[in-house]
């Protein structure tokens, strides 16, 4: 059954709000703090992809194809789509709102993963309107599904979006924990002096300051035969490749340039490294040779120290700040401009203590988010599958919206 009728549109210039994957959640939500424009001109002159008022938006094609929105909360009076979104128009003795949430259920989403074609750059084509298996209830039962389904996805929706602020503040908390730990120490009541390190302020007046130059050196180790691809991940992970993911990689016919990299050593990414992929190496292998390996000059040094206080400098702005560019946002460290830059040197005691308070307070920290990250993951399903036997006539709306009318009636 057609339910649909189907278009899409193109992007690029500056004028009129332009929407691409990026800009719709998974939820259905508008992620619109990265807008993107048209020109008017183009605009006048565009055939289709005019977003109205009731239309769906279905992510076409990449990684995230099947998310849908509805453009009645959209918040732009004129918008169209690029090329990487379909419209959905619904025919008029349809429900918009009834097919969006038809849209989101596991029935639809499956048949849509189904019609994805092509291995490079997997998509949908416009056949998928005629291929798509949808129920068409009467439409005052499309609307009563819609309005239960409007009242009962806010509320599961409002309970993720304060599991989503806790995250954030977890985050938050961890950094502001790490920062305090390694620019300031343990001690609360030591005594503090100036750094002369204009992003780091003050340090314990004991504490020494040094180059990293007079800290570290630079590793050349040889690539071992049975060597794996060790990769430096933004989270600070340093790990070999296959631990995390094969995907998104490119992985070269001729090997040349690799670096040997063993279990202990200081990496830190010369090209991603001002978005904090500095952290200790938990393997041996090799790696790029875009990769700063450092070991340290001697005792005095702690390498899991330093990955942490690089990456609050990371985190802070300093490294972007520090570095030439070779592309937007991208600033590219070599070991002689991190050689020149000023660290504080703490007793190797207290480094050592510093580090061991940081995994303790942080793995403490992250269990919560773990825990908080397992609760949204439920309320995700219960509302899937709230939506699938809404939409599918697997539950009474008429008698769950009472119901639920009654339990707000209640004082």
């Amino acid at each position: 059954m057609r339910c649909f009728q189907l278009s899409k549109g193109d992007s690029f210039g500056d004028g009129v709000l332009s929407i691409g994957g990026e800009h719709i959640g998974w939820r259905g939500e508008w992620i619109l703090n990265n807008p993107r424009f048209i020109s008017r001109e183009f605009f006048n002159s565009m055939s289709s992809g005019r977003i109205r008022k009731s239309d769906i938006l279905l992510v076409k094609d990449g990684a995230t194809i099947g998310k849908v929105a509805i453009a009645t909360t959209l918040p732009a009076e004129e918008a169209a789509v690029n090329e990487h979104v379909f419209i959905l128009r619904v025919t008029p003795e349809n429900d918009s709102k009834y097919y969006f949430y038809f849209m989101q259920s596991p029935l639809a989403q499956d048949q849509i993963q189904l019609e994805i074609r092509g291995s490079a750059q997997p998509g949908l084509n416009s056949e998928l309107r005629n291929v798509l298996i949808a129920p068409r209830p009467s439409l005052d039962v499309q609307r009563a599904i819609a309005d239960y389904l409007d009242h009962e996805t806010a509320r599961i929706d409002a309970l993720i979006a304060a599991k989503e602020r806790l995250l954030a503040l977890l985050a938050e908390k961890r950094r502001a924990l790490i920062t305090r730990a390694v620019t300031r120490g343990l001690d609360p009541h030591a005594p503090m002096r100036d750094s002369g390190i204009p992003w780091l302020g003050e340090i314990p007046a004991h504490w020494e300051v040094k180059h990293a130059k007079f800290l570290f050196t630079q590793s050349a180790l040889p690539v071992f035969e049975n060597d794996e691809i060790v990769t430096c991940f933004r989270d600070g992970e340093v790990t070999l490749r296959q631990n995390r993911r094969l995907e998104g990689f490119t992985q070269a016919d001729l090997e040349q340039g690799y670096q040997g990299v063993r279990q202990g050593q200081l990496v830190i990414h010369s090209m991603d490294a001002f978005a904090g992929a500095i952290g200790v190496s938990d393997s041996d292998g090799k790696c790029s040779p875009e990769y700063i390996i450092c070991d340290p000059r001697d005792e005095s040094v702690d390498n899991y120290y330093y990955s942490h206080l690089l990456r609050t400098m990371a985190l802070s702005g300093f490294i972007q700040a520090s570095c030439p560019a070779v592309r937007e946002r991208a600033p590219r460290i070599r070991f002689s401009e991190f050689g020149d830059m000023k660290m504080p040197l703490p007793p190797l005691d207290e480094q050592r203590a510093i580090v061991e308070h940081i995994t303790k307070e942080t793995a403490r920290l992250d269990a919560l988010r773990a825990t908080t990250e397992r609760s949204i993951a439920l309320l995700e399903e219960r509302r899937a599958a709230l939506i699938s036997a809404a939409v599918t006539g697997q539950i009474e709306v008429s008698a769950c919206a009472a119901s639920t009318a009654d339990r707000e009636a209640v004082p």
